[in-house]
This record gives C-alpha cells, structure tokens and sequence, in this order.
C-alpha cells in the first residue's frame, strides 16, 4: 500500500502549479518508501490541467482527478479522499499556505501512534481585521451551536490515518461541510502550530460572500438549533402579545374605547412580518438541504482520470475516462 497521498484541489491554479511541486516532492521523497500526489482538478479555466499532464511525465507519482465542472472545494476533497489509498493521508492547498516542511512533523506524529494531526494557525496577522474578527465569531458561533465543535483556526490542511479516511469515506451526504465531517469522525488527535505565509502565487478563490454561505452551510449541516431558537422565539411573542392584548382589554373597559395611533400600528405590523420572514428564511435552509438530499445526486462527476484506480468510489459518476 501507498504509504502518503496528498491531495491537492486546484482551481486555475496555472500560476502556482509547478512552484508547488517543486516545493513539496523535495521535501516528502525522503520522507517515505512511497507517496501519491491526487490532484483535483476542479473545473479549472486556465491551463492547470495541461501543465498537471506535463509534470505528471516527469512524475509518474502525480495523479489527475479531472471534473466535469466547478464542484467547489468540499466535493474535490471528497473526490480526492475517495481515490487515496495511502495509509496516511493529508490535504493540502496548492498555494503553498500550508506549509510543506509541517509534512515531517505530521509524520512524526502519526507514526507515534496519532490518527488525526491538525495544522493549527499560531495567528492571523496576515489577514485583515474584518477576516480575522468574523472567523473568530463564527468558530465560536459554531461550538456552540454544534455537536462537535470544530477547533478554532484549524483548515483542511492535516493528516489522517487511513481508518479516518475510511469512515469518512461512509458518510453520505450532499451538502459537504469538512470542518464539521473531519471533526465529526473524531479519533486521536494531535495538533501542531504554525505561521501561514502569504501566497506563492494566483488569487484566492474565497470573498466574504462565499465565506458566508460556507458558514451558513456549516451552521445548518450540523445544528437545528436555529429552528428551535425560532420555536422559543415565538412562544415568548406569543405570551407578550396575549399580556399586551389584556391590557387593551381592560384598558377599554375601565377608559372607554381609543382610536388607535396610525404610525404605532404600522410599526407593529413590520416588526412581526420581519420576524415571520426571518423565521421562514431560516426553515428555508433546512428545507432546502432536505430537498438536495433527497435527490441523491453525485457529490461530483469526473471527466478524466490520470494514474488512479479504475474502480470508481460509490459517491462519483462511474462512467469515466481512465489513462494510464
């Protein structure tokens, strides 16, 4: 068996393809009798496939998961974690923050007998005060709303041993949020620090209102709490509403009748719509997911195939093109 597969998704990542492996390869070839790099090409516009098949006749050991368009990250991943067969297994963004040389150090620490060993970023000094202050909020945010909590400042970017692979591999649902499932299996767990450099190369692919629906999508895939929040919610505007709705009564009876006020009338009636949208918003999100999740449609669909194994995992297309 492999003994490390990476897997690397890329998504017009022409800038940095070959920096990357030029940093990596060096630096994990010693480190064990045999490795895999599974690049995941997700719907790539640029060149990035054509210059993965370039390297890929220096390096037989670099592998191509070609689909058939933009899945986004969460279905590369789980492309990629469904055709690894190392034994121990590590994700890795192409641009080179993660650091490569943390590789030994994961190592290290799975052959003491880790199954799971988390890259957790000492600070955020290289990101902007609003990135910083709202990813802190939504970790936060998610431990308490969800069982597990994911730990903070902790991304893709870790190793698992290949019992973790495989009972990740058994989970079936559509809507992917990592984080969440990674934590979810659980397992032995080690964490190691470190400081995530800039760049190498290219753009992020991430803006806030991405980030948003990506919070959003994990906060609902592993929480009802924000139905229940609205159930609560409604039965104390329920009491308060019968109170005040006793002291208009009796109010009538002891004063007489009162033309009610225009403005005060229209201010009530906004609040309780706004409230009644939120409330229905919020039950769209779950109804939403129930209805991806029925349909039971692949979590990805590949296109073309270089290096992997011919036998398709359950949750992609089976009808692929497969080259030596």
């Amino acid at each position: 068996m492999t003994e490390l597969s990476l897997i690397v998704p890329m998504y017009n990542e022409e800038a940095v393809c070959a920096k990357f492996f030029d940093a990596v390869v060096p630096l994990i070839a010693p480190l064990v009798s045999s490795y895999e790099i599974i690049c995941v090409d997700d719907g790539s516009r640029d060149r990035t496939v054509e210059i993965l098949k370039l390297l890929r006749e220096k390096n037989p050991n670099i592998k191509i998961l070609c689909l058939s368009r933009n899945f986004g990250k969460e279905a590369a991943l789980t492309a990629g974690i469904d055709h690894a067969v190392g034994r121990a297994v590590i994700p890795i963004d192409a641009d080179l923050q993660d650091p490569p040389e943390l590789i030994a150090d994961m190592l290290t620490q799975w052959r003491a007998g880790a199954q799971v060993v988390l890259a957790r970023r000492a600070d955020r000094a290289s990101d902007s005060f609003l990135k910083r202050t709202t990813s802190s909020l939504f970790y936060q945010l998610f431990s308490k709303l969800a069982k597990p909590g994911i730990p903070p400042n902790v991304g893709d970017f870790r190793l698992m041993d290949r019992v973790v692979v495989d009972a990740l591999k058994q989970l079936p649902e559509r809507a992917r949020f990592m984080k969440g499932l990674f934590a979810w299996v659980g397992f032995r767990q080690v964490i190691l620090e470190y400081t995530r450099p800039e760049r190498a190369a290219g753009e992020t692919k991430f803006n806030y209102w991405k980030l948003w629906n990506f919070s959003l999508e994990g906060i609902t895939s592993f929480s009802s709490l924000p139905l229940k929040v609205w159930s609560y919610f409604g039965v104390v505007v329920s009491f308060l509403a019968m109170l005040y709705m006793v002291y208009l009564v009796l109010n009538t009876l002891i004063t007489g009748v009162d033309t009610p006020g225009y403005a005060s009338l229209m201010s009530v009636q906004l609040f309780f719509n706004g409230i009644l949208l939120i409330g229905l918003g919020a039950i769209g999100e779950y109804v939403g997911r129930i209805f991806i999740e029925t349909k039971r449609r692949p979590i990805y669909l590949l296109n073309e195939t270089l290096g992997v194994s011919p036998q398709a995992p359950a949750s992609a297309e089976p009808a692929v093109i497969h080259r030596a």
